[in-house]
């Protein structure tokens, strides 16, 4: 496995990236602009993220839109067409996107037309009912590891310019710290998601899945632990609706949810 990425991958990530900063919510007062959403939703829909796997991306390509995304906690549906796209290639027939619902913890609707099971898998070959579950684990990993990122930046770029004592938090060596053992928690996530997502298409199905499993578990609770140290650095403030930490929390949170995973699931040891 070649852990790097190619040029064509580094300029979707950038395209991913960009369309996410530009359109994305800013503050959570921007999560009420149905104009901005809208805008959004044209952008997402333009760029054919949705239909990736139609296109023969493979699933370490997926990760890469779905990190970004999570990053940006863009509101739009995209991991329920893009599922749903992966199921109509391997079915040779459309499948339709069910009807998005409100999410009731995540603000972003990052899960809005997701089904865990759909009915259609019944329809599969087991190896392709296997690949699918495996890339949707790999998904929603993906979506937890750009929340992660996003919410370590929102909490770095506030130790910045936050002042105690005539100094910026930042400065302080605990605050550093803290910052410090989420960039490194981040890091090692971003290495146990390229594996899973590279395991999608090239591993046998069995090691596909647990590949996917592992890395939603350790994922889930690096997130958690980067989510809730970001609230921390923020202090008072970062226990308000108006900061955003809340928001990357929920998602984190939402996205683990999302055909969750046990360790007892597990065939091998993971601490």
């Amino acid at each position: 496995m070649d852990v790097r990425l190619t040029a064509e991958q580094r300029e979707l990530r950038e395209a991913a990236a960009k369309l996410a900063d530009d359109l994305g919510p800013g503050s959570v007062a921007d999560l009420d602009d149905g104009a901005r959403r809208t805008r959004l939703e044209n952008a997402v829909e333009g760029t054919g993220f949705r239909s990736l796997r139609s296109d023969e991306a493979s699933g370490v390509e997926v990760a890469i839109v779905a990190e970004e995304f999570g990053r940006g906690l863009v509101d739009v549906p995209f991991l329920g067409p893009l599922l749903a796209d992966d199921l109509s290639r391997r079915l040779g027939r459309a499948v339709a996107v069910p009807e998005a619902q409100p999410e009731s913890v995540d603000l972003t609707r990052s899960l809005a037309g997701v089904v865990e099971s759909p009915a259609e898998l019944a329809d599969l070959p087991d190896d392709d009912a296997r690949r699918w579950y495996a890339l949707a684990l790999t998904a929603t990993t993906a979506d937890i590891v750009g929340s992660a990122r996003g919410t370590l930046a929102l909490a770095t770029d506030y130790a910045k310019v936050r002042e105690q004592y005539g100094a910026t938090i930042g400065s302080y060596q605990a605050v550093g710290h803290l910052l410090a053992e989420s960039l490194a928690l981040i890091e090692g996530c971003v290495s146990v998601l390229r594996h899973a997502a590279w395991a999608v298409d090239e591993l046998p199905v069995d090691e596909a899945v647990e590949a996917a499993r592992v890395a939603k578990i350790y994922c889930a609770r690096s997130a958690l632990t980067v989510c809730e140290t970001s609230i921390q650095v923020h202090g008072g403030i970062g226990n308000t609706w108006e900061c955003l930490a809340h928001v990357y929390l929920r998602r984190a949170l939402a996205a683990t949810e999302a055909w969750p995973v046990k360790l007892e699931e597990l065939t091998i040891g993971l601490s």
